[in-house]
C-alpha cells in the first residue's frame, strides 16, 4: 500500500492538467525500457489446437478437471429489496444468487433486470474497490438501453462474507485480502479458480434459465482482470470489455502502481498460459471479440503508452487464426480509474451489433 498524504490528490490532478501528458509517474509511459523483450515469440498460440491446448490447460490448473464445473448457484432469492437501487426507472427486479464455494467462501450476486427486456446480459465485475454498488451508474446505463445486468464483486469485497479458515500446520486465518487466499487449497485445482468459479456457475445457471441467448461481460480493474481470464477460459462469453485491468507482467516490471495483487502475478498460472495468450484466447471464437481499454491518463495503474508494445501482436494472432477479434482502445477522456461515458457508449454498440459481427473463417 502507497500512502498518499495531503495534498497528494490535489498534486495529481494539477499534474494530469499540465503536465507532459504521461501517467502520474514521469516515465512510467516509455515503452523503450520493455524493448528487449520479444513480445511475438511470448505467444505459443498459432491454430485451434493451440487455442484448445492453452484452455484446457487453464481449467486443469484451476479446477483439476479436463472440464468447466456444472456447478449451479446454491440459492436464488427471487425480486428482493434493496433500497439503494430503488430510484432506477429501468429496473424491474433484482433476484440475489447465493454461490457457495470451498472453505465457506460465498459469492452474492445481483442480477438486475430491466423493464425493457429487449437485451442480452452483461456480466458486469467490479474491482478492488469494493462493492458493486460502486458501480449504480454504469449499472444503471446498461439497464436504460435495455440489458439485464449480472453484477459481481471480488472475492472477500462487497456483500461476499470473509471467513475463518484452518489451514494445515498454519493456524486459522480470517481471510480479509487476495493474498491470504493462497492458504485456501482446494481439494483440487488453484485458489484463483475462487476469482472464476462464480462467473462460470452464472453461465451455468444462464444456460439452464434459457433467459438469454447471448452473454458480454463488462469489468474494471480487478474486475478487468477477472473479465480477462474468465473470458479467455469460458467460450459462452461472447464479448468481452476489460477495462483498466492487466498489462502483461514482463510490462510491470519496475513499476509497482502496475505490479497488481497475488492473483494477477502467480507463477504457476502465467508460466503455462501468459496475458498475451489471454487476450487471444479471450478474443477467440464465432462472434467472440474482446475489446480491451486502456485509460491512458488512469490515476491508479496499467494506464500509458506500454500497449503499444504488444497490441499489433495479439491484434495479429487473432486475426491469423480467422476467428473472432481484438481491439484495443485508449481512452483519453479523463483522468480517472473507470469505465468512462464514451467507453460505455462504445459497450452498447458493440453489443448491439453496430460495429459488426465477427464470423469464423472456413
Amino acid at each position: 500500500m502507497r500512502f498518499q498524504i495531503f495534498p497528494y490528490a490535489l498534486l495529481r490532478n494539477t499534474y494530469h492538467l499540465i503536465g507532459p501528458g504521461t501517467g502520474v509517474d514521469g516515465d512510467r509511459d516509455s515503452t523503450e525500457k520493455y524493448s528487449q523483450t520479444n513480445v511475438e515469440d511470448l505467444i505459443s498460440i498459432s491454430n485451434q489446437s493451440d487455442i484448445k491446448e492453452k484452455r484446457d490447460q487453464l481449467i486443469q490448473l484451476l479446477w483439476g478437471s479436463a472440464v468447466l464445473p456444472n456447478t449451479l448457484p446454491s440459492r436464488v432469492e427471487r425480486n428482493i429489496s434493496d433500497d439503494r437501487y430503488s430510484d432506477i426507472d429501468s429496473l424491474r427486479d433484482i433476484d440475489k444468487i447465493t454461490i457457495h464455494m470451498e472453505y465457506g467462501l460465498e459469492s452474492i450476486v445481483y442480477h438486475f433486470v430491466p423493464s425493457n427486456r429487449s437485451g442480452p446480459v452483461i456480466l458486469f465485475h467490479q474491482g478492488h474497490r469494493g462493492d458493486f454498488f460502486r458501480s449504480k451508474a454504469e449499472i444503471t446505463y446498461f439497464l436504460e438501453n435495455g440489458f439485464g445486468v449480472i453484477a459481481f464483486n471480488m472475492p472477500l469485497l462487497g456483500e461476499n462474507n470473509q471467513p475463518v479458515i484452518s489451514v494445515p500446520h498454519i493456524g486459522r486465518l480470517k481471510l480479509t485480502t487476495h493474498e491470504q487466499l493462497k492458504f485456501a487449497t482446494p481439494i483440487e485445482g488453484h485458489p484463483i479458480k475462487y476469482f472464476i468459479e462464480p462467473v462460470v456457475t452464472i453461465l451455468n445457471y444462464l444456460e439452464y434459465e434459457k433467459r438469454y441467448t447471448t452473454v458480454s461481460m463488462v469489468g474494471i480493474s480487478g474486475g478487468g482482470w477477472t473479465t480477462t481470464l474468465a473470458a479467455a477460459i469460458d467460450k459462452r462469453i461472447s464479448e468481452s470489455f476489460p477495462v483498466a485491468g492487466s498489462y502483461p507482467i514482463f510490462l510491470r516490471s519496475g513499476d509497482n502502481r502496475d505490479w497488481g495483487d497475488w492473483e494477477q502475478t502467480a507463477p504457476e498460472l502465467y508460466r503455462n498460459v501468459n496475458y498475451l495468450e489471454l487476450y487471444v484466447l479471450g478474443a477467440t471464437g464465432n462472434n467472440r471479440k474482446q475489446l480491451q481499454v486502456i485509460n491512458r491518463y488512469d490515476s491508479c495503474c496499467f494506464g500509458g503508452d506500454k500497449w503499444e508494445t504488444y497490441n499489433n501482436y495479439v491484434k495479429s494472432s487473432v486475426e491469423k487464426l480467422g476467428c473472432g477479434e481484438f481491439e484495443l482502445f485508449v481512452d483519453e477522456s479523463h483522468h480517472e480509474h473507470k469505465i468512462s461515458k464514451i467507453v460505455l457508449g462504445k459497450i452498447v454498440k458493440e453489443i448491439d451489433g453496430q460495429l459488426g459481427t465477427v464470423q469464423c473463417r472456413q
